[in-house]
């Protein structure tokens, strides 16, 4: 049997940098009969910064997923999508979650989370550019704003100021 195949677009939005955020997610699945079905989530945050909400909307979209699955996973973010594909994450493991200058990788917490994520699943990390014209990413980023912009939001345990 083969896995479902799934498609996962993801955004994260943060006002001011550090501030605000949120993350949208717009997750597809085929069926059988070729009726797509479509699924949106979206989470807002009291203090935190753009790079964690993109990580964070990953590591959700993944979490959301009840098997194993074969995905296609779009973000306009080079920070995520180069830190897989470049390698650059097996390299900061390697080096104890080091960059090359000696400091600490940031966002440890959540790179840690979404190895953990990823485990279950084959997933293709593809960049998409950001506020352009691909319907699914700007969907993704609406979803991330009006996330940010509700009244009541979560603390981001992670962050550190």
């Amino acid at each position: 049997m083969t896995n479902p195949k799934v498609k996962i677009y993801t955004d994260g939005a943060c006002a001011n940098n550090p501030g605000k955020g949120g993350y949208g997610i717009v997750l597809m699945y085929e069926k059988n009969d070729g009726s797509v079905v479509q699924k949106n989530l979206s989470r807002g945050f009291n203090m935190t910064t753009n790079n964690r909400m993109e990580l964070l909307a990953v590591i959700d979209a993944l979490n959301a997923l009840k098997s194993p699955c074969d995905i296609e996973l779009y973000s306009d973010s080079k920070y995520v999508v180069d830190a897989i594909n470049q390698k650059w994450l097996e390299g900061w493991i390697l080096k104890n979650w080091k960059l090359n200058t000696k400091n600490p990788v940031k966002n440890i917490d959540l790179w840690q989370r979404l190895i953990e994520a990823m485990k279950p699943h084959k997933i293709e990390f593809i960049w998409v550019k950001g506020h352009a014209s691909n319907e699914f990413n700007n969907l993704c980023d609406k979803l991330a704003v009006e996330a940010r912009n509700k009244q009541e939001l979560e603390q981001d345990s992670g962050f550190e100021n």
